[in-house]
């Protein structure tokens, strides 16, 4: 495992509260099919008895947040993404209830192409500061 991402759905600010009383946004702002958070957004609205009327494919985390903040719709995206984002003041940001809210991501390779890069990078993401202090010695 690389790490554990807490998701989150976002909506323009105001937003009345995503999940309760029915709440559900009629957009739905994913990446194209094949993505595991587009995948869980659509078991999402499958949980709750609902379908998007659309859906808008993007190719980026910042674009799908433009379109939010724009109000055509709602997206379901790591919560960490929102540090980057400078218009988060114009988000309103909904909690997924305990068991949907996380996601791992792993790190993978193709069996005998591991690089000293790639071995770097799965050190670093396994320990912390102190393996990239201890890659960067290596090098």
């Amino acid at each position: 495992m690389a790490f554990d991402e807490e998701l989150v759905i976002v909506a323009p600010a105001g937003h009345p509260a995503i999940g309760r009383k029915g709440v559900v946004p009629r957009t739905m702002i994913a990446f194209e099919h094949g993505c595991p958070h587009r995948k869980r957004l659509e078991d999402w609205y499958a949980a709750r008895g609902a379908i998007p009327e659309r859906v808008i494919e993007l190719g980026s985390y910042h674009a799908m947040l433009g379109c939010v903040v724009a109000g055509m719709g709602a997206a379901l995206l790591p919560k960490s993404v929102l540090t980057t984002f400078p218009e988060s003041r114009r988000l309103s940001v909904h909690a997924l209830p305990a068991g949907e809210n996380r996601a791992r991501t792993v790190l993978i390779w193709r069996k005998g192409a591991a690089s000293p890069k790639v071995q770097a990078l799965a050190a670093i993401l396994a320990g912390g500061d102190n393996a990239v202090s201890r890659s960067r010695s290596k090098t």
